[in-house]
C-alpha cells in the first residue's frame, strides 16, 4: 500500500533510541523528511547516517523539550528546516516511579515531561497545520492498569483525555490526533532491568502472542497513523501490547 507520505514533513521528539528511532527512521523510508529531536547528539548522528544510507532524509535536532519556552523553539526550528510541519509524532518521556510521600517536585517534573510537553509541541505547530488544513499527531502514551503509583501513569492519562477533546475541535481542519500506548517493547531500560529468564517467563504467562514486541512492531501503526490513508481515524487509544491488557476497549 502506497501510504502517501512522500511529500509530507514530521517532527518525531525523543527520536535517538526505541520507539521514537524507529517511528522517524520508518516515516523516513516512506519519503518524508524528518527533523528528529532528542538530547544526545551521537545517537541522533547515527541515526541519521543510517537513514541515509536506506534512502531517506532526517534532519537531528538536539534540545531538551522542557526547558522554558522549548515548544516554540522547537517549532520554529522544525518549521524553518522543513518549511511546514504535516506530522507530529510525541515520543520523549520517563516513567516515575513515585512513592506516597513524593515531593511535589517530583511530580511536576513528571508532568511537565510526559504531558505538558506534548501540550505545549502540539500546540505549537497547530496554527499552521490548521492553515494549511491537513495534519497528524500521534501520542505515545502509556498503559491504563497502574500497578503501583506511578506520575507517568497519571500524565499519560492527561494525554489521553486531552488528545479526545482536541480531536474534536481539530476534525474540521482535516487533523487527527490519535494516541498508542506502548506494551512490552524491547529497549535500552527494559534490557536493563528485567533478566532475559524473567522476560521469556513474563512472555509464555502473560503476552498472548508469546513474545516481547520490538520498537518497530509499533512503529508500522504510528506511521499508518500519520499517512493521508488514515483520514477517519482520530480521538483513539490504540495500544500496541501483543494482548497483554485485559481490559475490552
Amino acid at each position: 500500500m502506497d501510504l502517501e507520505l512522500k511529500s509530507k514533513t514530521a517532527v518525531v521528539t525523543g527520536a535517538s533510541i526505541g520507539i521514537g528511532r524507529a517511528i522517524a527512521r520508518g516515516l523516513a523510508e516512506e519519503g518524508t523528511r524528518v527533523v528528529a529531536v532528542a538530547r544526545r547528539k551521537e545517537l541522533l548522528d547515527t541515526l541519521v547516517a543510517e537513514t541515509k544510507a536506506a534512502g531517506g532524509t532526517i534532519i537531528p535536532l538536539v534540545q531538551d523539550i522542557v526547558a522554558e519556552g522549548a515548544a516554540n523553539k522547537l517549532a520554529a526550528a522544525a518549521i524553518a528546516e522543513l518549511g511546514h510541519v504535516d506530522i507530529l509524532v510525541n515520543n520523549a518521556g520517563g516513567s516515575r516511579p513515585l512513592p506516597v510521600d513524593a515531593p511535589d517536585s517530583a511530580w511536576d517534573e513528571a508532568i511537565a515531561l510526559n504531558f505538558t510537553s506534548y501540550r505545549k509541541i502540539a500546540h505549537a505547530l497547530l496554527p499552521q497545520m490548521i492553515q494549511r488544513r491537513w495534519g497528524r499527531i500521534i501520542n505515545i502514551t502509556g498503559k491504563s492498569e497502574p500497578e503501583g503509583l506511578n506520575a507517568a501513569f497519571a500524565a499519560k492519562a492527561a494525554v489521553h483525555a486531552w488528545a479526545k477533546g482536541l480531536s474534536r475541535e481539530i476534525g474540521e481542519h482535516g487533523i487527527t490526533i490519535n494516541c498508542i500506548p506502548p506494551g512490552r517493547i524491547m529497549s535500552e531500560q527494559i534490557r536493563r532491568n528485567y533478566p532475559e529468564d524473567y522476560r521469556e517467563r513474563f512472555a509464555e504467562e502473560e503476552i498472548p502472542v508469546g513474545f516481547w514486541g520490538e520498537p518497530e512492531d509499533l512503529a508500522v501503526l504510528a506511521i499508518f497513523l500519520a499517512s493521508p490513508r488514515a483520514r477517519y481515524i482520530t480521538g483513539t487509544v490504540i495500544p500496541v501490547d501483543g494482548g497483554l491488557r485485559r481490559y475490552q476497549f
